[in-house]
């Protein structure tokens, strides 16, 4: 989770769309929208392991867009393929 932020933070698209789950990939991601993001911080509320290959991940990103701070509170859903961890889609928390 933290490297996807970070990601999301550096612009690193081409990151972003290995480490996502080919049946929930978009073909693109525009991070480099008008007016830009600025992203402010990661705080992980809970990691949880929920099988060898599945596991969940609870967190707030906080971030402003034209001047005006916002939040994104979300629960992601990751699975295990190959040793390797996939995002597969994620429900906003309020």
């Amino acid at each position: 989770m933290r490297s996807r932020y970070t990601a999301f933070v550096l612009g690193l698209e081409e990151y972003l769309l290995q480490t996502w789950h080919p049946e929930t990939r978009p073909a693109t991601l525009n991070l480099n929208e008008d007016p830009p993001i600025k992203w402010l911080g990661l705080q992980v509320k809970q990691a949880k392991v929920i099988s060898e290959t599945s596991a969940t991940v609870a967190f707030v990103a906080r971030y402003k867009v034209a001047g005006k701070a916002d939040r994104l509170h979300e629960l992601s859903q990751f699975v295990r393929i190959a040793g390797c961890w996939y995002y597969v889609s994620g429900d906003y928390l309020i």
